[in-house]
């Protein structure tokens, strides 16, 4: 017989990318600090490359004494942690064989799922609800397999998921899936006033060339997400009103965003897949707002041609700058993927780095402006910081990210415009603009305008906080729903 007196115990399953990993160890962090067990669970893969890149002794699964919530368990929070295998060996590349990794994501991994989460639930009989990465497509599965509540936890902003949520309707439409896609201005989804083509998420700008893993993926996972009891999503209520809206009139939705550790800066937490830069030295030499930070994720990849136009465009500038060039930005066989005399002609002026702590850098008063790739975090992080945004999407929801950023929130510029490709004397000029001069004071006072949004949300009675507030009250209602025992608050039965 279940035990009647035991509070909220959520299994935590975030995708296996860092993009996504983030904002789940910032959810498992908050739900823990508001009376939750919590029970993480990462993949063996992402696990290793973490403690590697803290040089952190965790063993080999995680399942020891020390991981990477060990100091937040001295604090008091009740996280466990434990891991799982994707399928694939530790030492396979997946970034590189990309299209490999995600064939095992969507026909391997979800039997590896099932029995790991049988044997947790068998292990402890008191985990009761599943927080499982919207991208998943076994997620309803695994939670009525288990009795347990089935909330999707989305990582990027709510237009992007009303985007995938309706991808029937663009396929209905011809803006989607056809030899020829239509080019005119989308229209017709709930909750979305106007969008054009070249705005859609990557993958929604293919042709007819619809059957990979990734569309795979994205037809299961949008036809799985709308079984699930509730939908989180790591936004802000304010900044897109109507599309959350119109999702909250089909499912129970909950913007409780943006999800940041507590202190902003000091997450005791580590989440990073390389060896961090500290770069704060450096940055303590220069001038308030005079150094551009460049940066394009943990993930997607881009031309030497590219890298190159962009290395000459910061050469013409003549600005301050952080570069975080990740090895395999090109490929991981690619060396000397800089001009020759690269760094040499940049010296004392240009810093170029593996990786570092983002949100150290960012919120450093040196920092100015950031070149992005436009994920998410990045995105929000930014706008916490008051630094205004030069975008260059490369992948997947960094296209749709880039209209909010440039033009519905107001806060930053496109580094290409319309065409395809950069070249050095755009870059120079984009530069320039984002940092010096009257467009750029226009932008830092619209960035200061929407930070304030994000300020007022987080606060005791704002929208994410009176979300979070709900869904926790929503969500003790269906444990005891489907589970049949009363939740216990602040030591006494409820």
């Amino acid at each position: 017989m279940a035990d009647t007196k035991q509070k909220p115990h959520a299994l935590l399953f975030p995708y296996p990318l860092q993009g996504h990993v983030i904002p789940f160890v910032h959810l498992a962090t908050k739900l823990a600090l508001n009376g939750f067990t919590i029970t993480f669970v990462n993949t063996e893969s992402i696990h290793q490359q973490i403690s590697k890149a803290a040089g952190l002794d965790l063993g080999a699964t995680g399942d020891g004494d020390a991981d990477i919530f060990s100091e937040a368990r001295k604090s008091g929070l009740d996280i466990r942690y434990a891991t799982i295998t994707d399928g694939f060996p530790l030492g396979f590349d997946r970034s590189l064989h990309h299209d490999q990794f995600f064939e095992g994501i969507l026909h391997v991994f979800p039997a590896y799922v099932d029995d790991f989460v049988g044997y947790l639930v068998r292990s402890d009989p008191t985990i009761n609800c599943f927080i499982a990465d919207t991208f998943f497509v076994w997620t309803s599965m695994i939670a009525s397999k288990y009795n347990l509540v089935n909330i999707s936890f989305f990582t990027e902003p709510a237009l992007v998921l009303t985007l995938y949520y309706h991808i029937d309707l663009l396929r209905q439409n011809g803006h989607f899936a056809t030899a020829d896609n239509r080019s005119d201005a989308i229209d017709y989804i709930p909750g979305v006033k106007s969008i054009t083509p070249t705005d859609l998420m990557s993958y929604l700008q293919e042709t007819d060339n619809i059957s990979t893993t990734v569309h795979q993926i994205l037809y299961k996972a949008f036809h799985d997400v709308k079984k699930g009891d509730f939908i989180i999503i790591n936004t802000v209520q304010e900044l897109e009103e109507e599309t959350i809206s119109c999702i909250q009139k089909k499912q129970p939705i909950y913007a409780i965003g943006p999800i940041f550790p507590p202190g902003f800066t000091k997450s005791c937490i580590s989440t990073s897949l390389w060896a961090e830069s500290d770069c704060t030295p450096w940055l303590d030499t220069k001038p308030h707002d005079s150094v551009l930070y460049v940066s394009f994720g943990s993930y997607a990849h881009t031309s030497k041609h590219e890298i190159d136009e962009i290395a000459n465009g910061l050469l013409l500038s003549g600005v301050n700058f952080i570069w975080v060039l990740r090895p395999d930005i090109v490929s991981s066989d690619e060396s000397d993927i800089l001009p020759v005399g690269f760094e040499e002609s940049v010296k004392g002026r240009g810093r170029i780095v593996s990786w570092c702590f983002q949100i150290a850098v960012i919120s450093h008063p040196a920092i100015g402006g950031f070149l992005t790739h436009c994920g998410w975090n990045s995105i929000l992080e930014s706008i916490w910081c008051c630094v205004p945004l030069l975008c260059y999407p490369l992948l997947t929801d960094q296209f749709t990210n880039r209209k909010l950023v440039v033009d519905d929130f107001n806060v930053g510029i496109n580094l290409c415009d319309d065409k395809k490709y950069v070249n050095r004397e755009e870059v120079s000029e984009k530069i320039n603009r984002l940092m010096k001069g009257k467009s750029s004071e226009e932008i830092r006072e619209q960035v200061k305008k929407v930070k304030k949004v994000l300020e007022d949300a987080m606060e005791k009675n704002g929208s994410s906080e009176r979300n979070f507030l709900q869904l926790i009250e929503d969500l003790k209602a269906r444990i005891v729903k489907k589970k049949g025992f009363v939740i216990k608050e602040n030591g006494k039965i409820k």
